[in-house]
């Protein structure tokens, strides 16, 4: 267990000194090359507890010390240990015995008494602290007050749901490569397999348990994707037809470039900014059995486009991350209320852009993956003023089947079975 924490700790420093768990986690892994696999599957584990509850960790680790721990490796591992004998599963002597332990490893003098003691303190004095540790929304919530604040004023009668939705462990769903099977004929390779799933409607399965992809039958074969649910009504929404010349604006890691050409047989041009994250687009492409134009090119400029107009075009634009905190959660300590403003001029631009290169009578399908209206609602608003030419179109989230628990307008709310994400349809006349 110590390893795990080491590694942990190492990942939830970085992310504290502002860097995306996504870089953060590798790099701490790479750090201990005679971690096993188990020993790795848990850091992660230990990771994604830490900051999905480090409001609460954070506010225990304040009441038990005199003053801040400068040392961002004893910090980061006290916020691991004690999320642990909050909300893990371990028994509590062997947590604090391995935390003490994994101190040690750090070769500072002083940490294992202060680990030691912190822990300890902390099992003593749990039931006092908690009653003077809860009384902050910031505690309560696991979310920074700020963000609290915005969807109070935002979604008055469903913020606390989205929070803690936001708080929970995200489904794993699939989308069944409609080219290669359909969807009874892998509900039964999954029940062959012994793999529990339920059909959502459409072409969307959801696992009863998330497990490594190599497991799903005939994942290599190209039969199915990981793609949550509520990202899958991109295409139905879209409603591309046979011949159309389409545009996946922001397209890398892929998803939803290759249901776009599952769908139907289309000219489709991706498009990302990111060449290192086109290779994912390739990759899928690729083991789906799928051919598109791939291209390196940045959305909000016109130095790639060759003039000729596309009749759809789907623009899943860069935003906070909002919608989809719960397979993010160093985003709620990430993001600040500025970047909200900052994320709306980029997305204004890319619009402003993309809408000169839609034929007249096209559809554009414009897509976040936030809950916060400046992204969504207020930013079509925004555009439909300047744009005589543009209307938008009804988002009706009950014509394909597939799962929608909760939504407002073009905002689906995220809930147990699909993830928080806008859409806005817009016709060019």
């Amino acid at each position: 267990m110590q390893v795990a924490q080491l590694i942990a700790a190492s990942a939830v420093a970085e992310v504290l000194a502002g860097h995306n768990l996504t870089v953060s986690m590798p790099k701490a892994l790479r750090r201990v090359k005679s971690a096993t696999p188990q020993q790795q599957a848990a850091a992660q584990d230990y990771s994604y507890l830490t900051l999905r509850l480090y409001a609460e960790a954070a506010a225990y680790l304040q009441a038990l010390t005199a003053k801040p721990v400068t040392d961002a490796r004893v910090h980061a591992l006290l916020l691991v240990a004690l999320s642990q004998l909050l909300h893990g599963a371990e028994d509590d002597f062997t947590v604090v015995n391995q935390a003490v332990e994994a101190a040690g490893k750090t070769g500072l003098r002083w940490a294992k008494g202060l680990v030691n003691a912190v822990l300890r303190n902390f099992l003593r004095q749990r039931s006092t602290l908690q009653a003077q540790v809860s009384q902050s929304e910031t505690v309560q919530f696991n979310y920074p007050q700020w963000w609290i604040d915005t969807l109070k004023q935002q979604y008055p009668q469903h913020w606390q749901s989205i929070l803690t939705v936001g708080n929970s462990h995200p489904p794993m769903t699939l989308r069944i490569n409609q080219r290669k099977t359909d969807v009874a004929s892998y509900m039964q390779a999954l029940d062959d397999a012994g793999i529990a799933a339920q059909a959502l409607g459409g072409t969307a399965i959801q696992l009863q348990q998330p497990l490594p992809v190599h497991k799903l039958p005939h994942f290599d074969q190209g039969w199915l994707s990981v793609q949550d649910a509520g990202a899958q009504w991109a295409v139905p929404l879209l409603d591309v037809q046979a011949g159309m010349r389409v545009l996946d604006a922001c397209s890398a890691p892929g998803g939803k470039t290759c249901h776009l050409l599952e769908a139907s047989d289309i000219d489709l041009l991706a498009l990302d900014v990111e060449a290192e994250r086109l290779r994912r687009v390739h990759d899928n492409l690729q083991r789906l059995g799928l051919q598109a134009k791939v291209r390196t090119g940045d959305a909000a400029k016109a130095d790639w486009f060759d003039g000729q107009l596309f009749d759809r075009i789907l623009a899943d634009v860069p935003c906070s991350a909002s919608g989809i905190v719960r397979r993010h959660v160093d985003m709620k300590w990430l993001r600040r209320p500025q970047d909200l403003t900052v994320f709306a001029q980029m997305q204004q631009q890319i619009l402003l852009n993309l809408w000169h290169m839609l034929a007249k009578g096209g559809k554009l399908l414009y897509v976040t993956c936030s809950i916060f209206q400046q992204e969504n609602e207020m930013q079509i608003q925004q555009f439909l003023t300047m744009h005589a030419d543009a209307v938008r179109l009804p988002v009706q989230f009950d014509a394909s089947g597939l799962p929608c628990q909760q939504s407002i307008g073009g905002q689906l709310l995220p809930t147990a079975a699909h993830d928080g994400l806008f859409y806005a349809l817009l016709q060019k006349h």
